[in-house]
């Protein structure tokens, strides 16, 4: 099938969709750290973490044996309304760009929350609403993960309580509006309606806020009302779980036409799209099946990958959640109120620390403006107005076709294009009107940052 002419998406079958998620720690030799309970500095168990997430996906966060995970048929039959989504040869920029590379990229914007972050929502609500809980809390940033969750909250009729980082709060008033569309109430953080609200405005009076502060604010809100469990949208080895089918059914495609990818590239701020992307494709390299260069494409912004540390690190401003390691600003780090879009948490997933630590992927950082050069002439060629998070994606595949066109290397690249930008159009709007600057945090401001790490091992 090598030599079968492909066409410009691929589209699978119904029957094609993925019956298990893929748990990439089953197959990691160097497993995760443990969370840490951050009073006694022990590793967090099920029952401690059960006060605040639901008991199964406690399971599922704590699993690092079981490589496949078998979706629930509810939540299958709800992934059948917008799943399989394409995987498009992206013909037009091949030839913009004059590359004998081939790009592809998975479109996970085919739903009304514009993004991939519904592949999880949909589970953590079954779950929750599997448990007979009345409903959850969560923080969003760009708004895309709140948007998604909020959906699957309305389907299972479960109540639906969103912090949303200020600044993106104030920025993308639409996103909002469909959280609320969907039921969902949605309180710009950091807030005066929580007691570690309260504490972060004390202490840094008139920020725009980060997810950081509006994780600690989810979280007490959960802890403190009855019926309620805290889900997040990223960062967690039981999102890099769900999101697991978009690389299944990236995989599933190119296998189709013996399409075998030689650089796969995710853009990276917590780890679920990347993580989801990359998943079968790196369990064939932890097993010494297969090999690829895999890149994680970070802002310059919030560098976590490049300049963070690998420490243990509270996941949260108001450190009242589990110590965890991983590639860190340190949970103090507040990303500059012109960082347009998502991207902008201080850590990075465990799993995917681990598997940079350990050598199996690179990552690398983008300046803004680059970064919406991108998005514009993706946009011009391809017809789809990509989302700012997706664009960071979309920049590195460029400029690693162009190297292919300066050496003649018949490259094939496939990238995550995690989404629309329907809802960014500030920051479009911005960058069309030259007011957009790229701030990059200085190393003096991240030795700052670094001084709230705590001392462990």
């Amino acid at each position: 099938m090598a030599n079968k002419e492909i066409p410009y998406k691929i589209y699978l079958e119904e029957s094609e969709l993925p019956s298990s998620w893929y748990n990439m720690r089953a197959d990691m030799k160097n497993k995760p750290a443990p969370l840490l309970n951050p009073g006694t500095g022990q590793p967090m168990t099920a029952p401690e973490l059960e006060g605040v997430f639901c008991s199964e996906l406690v399971k599922q966060e704590l699993d690092n044996d079981n490589a496949q995970i078998a979706i629930p048929q509810e939540i299958l039959d709800f992934y059948k309304m917008y799943r399989p989504s394409p995987l498009v040869r992206a013909y037009f920029l091949e030839k913009q760009l004059d590359t004998p590379a081939k790009i592809y990229y998975k479109f996970e914007g085919n739903n009304t929350s514009g993004s991939h972050k519904l592949n999880s929502a949909i589970a953590q609500a079954y779950y929750a609403k599997k448990q007979g809980l009345k409903g959850v809390t969560t923080e969003t940033g760009a708004g895309q993960w709140g948007t998604a969750l909020s959906m699957a909250c309305a389907f299972f009729g479960l109540d639906c309580k969103v912090y949303m980082v200020k600044v993106s709060y104030e920025q993308k008033p639409f996103r909002r509006e469909v959280m609320r569309t969907y039921g969902a109430s949605v309180t710009p953080s950091p807030s005066e309606t929580t007691d570690v609200g309260k504490k972060i405005l004390e202490a840094h009076p008139g920020t725009t806020g980060s997810l950081g502060c509006a994780i600690s604010e989810a979280v007490e809100v959960a802890v403190k009302s009855e019926g309620y469990r805290y889900v997040l949208g990223s960062v967690l080895n039981q999102v890099l779980l769900h999101q697991s089918v978009i690389g299944l059914e990236t995989k599933t495609a190119l296998d189709k036409y013996g399409v075998h990818p030689d650089i796969i590239i995710g853009c990276a701020g917590g780890g679920s799209n990347l993580g989801g992307l990359i998943a079968p494709f790196m369990g064939q390299k932890l097993r010494g099946e297969a090999d690829y260069r895999i890149i994680a494409v970070e802002p310059a912004s919030c560098p976590s990958f490049t300049r963070g540390r690998f420490a243990y690190d509270f996941c949260d401003t108001g450190k009242v959640c589990p110590l965890a390691k991983m590639y860190t600003l340190g949970c103090d780090f507040i990303p500059a109120p012109n960082h347009a879009g998502g991207l902008r948490y201080h850590g990075m997933s465990t799993t995917l620390s681990q598997l940079y630590a350990d050598g199996y992927m690179e990552a690398t950082s983008v300046k803004q403006t680059d970064v919406f050069q991108a998005a514009e002439q993706f946009a011009r060629v391809e017809g789809i107005l990509p989302a700012p998070e997706s664009s960071h994606a979309i920049r590195v595949a460029i400029d690693e076709a162009l190297k292919c066109k300066e050496t003649g290397e018949e490259k094939t690249i496939v990238f995550g294009l995690t989404g629309t930008g329907y809802f960014d159009m500030v920051a479009y709007e911005r960058f069309h009107n030259n007011e957009m600057s790229d701030y990059v945090p200085t190393d003096e401001e991240l030795a700052e940052s670094f001084k709230s790490l705590p001392q462990i091992s």
